[in-house]
């Protein structure tokens, strides 16, 4: 464990050392950020812009503001620290760099999955942590609902990751897979409304074939007392049955490898 601690710090350093030769990137980032959040609170104003509109599928506006937040921290995570190493993971079968990796003595996965960094959009995961702090202020919060909402949105990184890697790793079969990631995106972009906001069988595809309601809609839930046991139980569960599941895929991803070159 100590060894992957160090080897974490050292891809950190070297990463950050990297993106600091482009600090005018920073102010693109920036922009990004702040337009990811502009789009999502547009939404929001539209939904509760309707005259006699006090709630949206059962949820007030700091409620659903509180959405909003996990959705911008969430999309932090994705931008910083999963869609830098898994992009990559395409590029490196396609031109057999992924000998290298496999040859490397640490786990594959653990190297795909913690090379790269995109310290630049940080600033999403402050924005969203932002938006959770505002939004929580104006709602009741226990410590009880802090704790739960620390533990199902830690399912929720597990989650997000694992269906990322299953994605990325289809490449040592299909190479190309920017569509199946530009596709997750899509739907992922549902994630800034409260799941209940949307018809039944909308909602029952987001919760049960593509889990966004895990993601966004569940660690609000608990952080405001509102979450079911159900759901409570679910959502590791989830995280837990995915990570085996990816980890079994990449697994068999590796094996049927037989590098670029041969």
């Amino acid at each position: 464990m100590t060894r992957y601690l160090r080897l974490i710090r050292i891809f950190t350093g070297a990463t950050i050392s990297a993106q600091l030769e482009y600090r005018a990137n920073f102010l693109g980032a920036v922009l990004a950020s702040l337009g990811e959040v502009g789009v999502a609170l547009l939404g929001i104003a539209v939904l509760f812009g309707q005259p006699g509109t006090v709630s949206v599928g059962g949820y007030s506006f700091h409620q659903a503001l509180l959405v909003v937040g996990f959705f911008m921290l969430t999309e932090g995570f994705i931008s910083v620290f999963v869609q830098p190493n898994m992009s990559k993971i395409a590029e490196a079968v396609r031109t057999g760099s992924m000998d290298f990796t496999l040859l490397k003595p640490i786990d594959a996965q653990f190297n795909v999955s913690t090379r790269n960094l995109n310290v630049l959009r940080v600033t999403d995961i402050l924005i969203g942590l932002g938006l959770i702090f505002y939004a929580a202020s104006f709602l009741t919060v226990t410590l009880g609902g802090v704790l739960a909402a620390a533990v199902m949105y830690l399912s929720a990184l597990v989650i997000v990751y694992c269906i990322w890697l299953a994605l990325s790793t289809t490449a040592f079969w299909f190479v190309k897979t920017q569509n199946m990631s530009e596709l997750f995106n899509g739907v992922f972009g549902a994630g800034r409304f409260p799941v209940t906001a949307f018809p039944v069988p909308v909602r029952a595809f987001l919760t049960f074939v593509v889990p966004i309601a895990f993601i966004t809609t569940v660690p609000a839930q608990a952080l405001t007392g509102g979450l079911s046991t159900l759901l409570a139980l679910a959502s590791p569960l989830v995280a837990a049955v995915l990570f085996v599941g990816s980890r079994l895929f990449w697994k068999k991803a590796v094996g049927s490898y037989t590098s670029a070159s041969s």
